[in-house]
């Protein structure tokens, strides 16, 4: 039988989820090696790396039933790595290290081995190895590449919602194209006989 529910889910697809999720290992990794244990700024950065990947994937799982959910949820989980980019600045701050602007030559070379297969195929590996300065600003990186692309996805969800419309929408116009055309694929509705016009469901006319 038809559905007029959209498919839900495909975000292990998404470039933003897949980077979400590295940064939620990295971030584990550098509160592991940087971040007092027990501490606040402990508990928020990992919050904050958890909610942005979790809430990309539950966002896309609500979208079969709610573009209004599925568009909420993706705006949470940027907001929550936003939240995540300011503690990683801070961390500069308060420790009296350099944030690299975008012109950085070690950002750009930083962002050559983000594109690099020894990034794609362990991306974590080359991370244990830096210090706080270079840590920080390496997930600084990733976040700003993640919330782009989430704004992305999020101008792209509305314009689905406006072509589109709503689960109200989406089943009013499918219940008024059953009403009007019958069901096209249900077996048991393509093999029922005619009924003869004026006979009752005895035989009878």
């Amino acid at each position: 039988m038809n559905t007029f529910l959209p498919p839900a889910g495909g975000y292990r697809k998404l470039k933003a989820f897949h980077l979400s999720e590295i940064i939620l290992d990295l971030t584990m990794i550098f509160a592991e090696k940087f971040v007092r244990q027990g501490s606040r700024t402990r508990d928020q950065i990992e919050q904050a790396a958890r909610s942005g990947k979790q809430n990309i994937a539950e966002g896309s799982e609500a979208s079969r039933t709610s573009k209004e959910t599925e568009i909420k949820l993706t705006n949470v989980a940027k907001a929550s790595l936003e939240e995540l980019l300011l503690d990683y600045e801070d961390y500069l701050r308060q420790h009296k290290l350099s944030q690299w602007n975008k012109s950085h030559p070690r950002t750009i070379k930083l962002r050559e081995y983000l594109k690099s297969p020894e990034f794609e195929k362990a991306p974590t590996r080359f991370a244990t190895g830096l210090n706080a300065e270079e840590y920080c600003n390496l997930c600084i990186t990733l976040i700003n590449q993640t919330t782009y692309l989430l704004r992305k996805l999020i101008e792209r969800q509305q314009h689905q919602f406006l072509e589109q419309g709503g689960i109200k929408e989406q089943m009013y116009r499918a219940r008024i194209n059953y009403r009007n055309n019958g069901c096209q694929t249900c077996q048991t509705c393509q093999t029922r006989p005619t009924r003869p016009k004026g006979q009752n469901d005895s035989g009878r006319n």
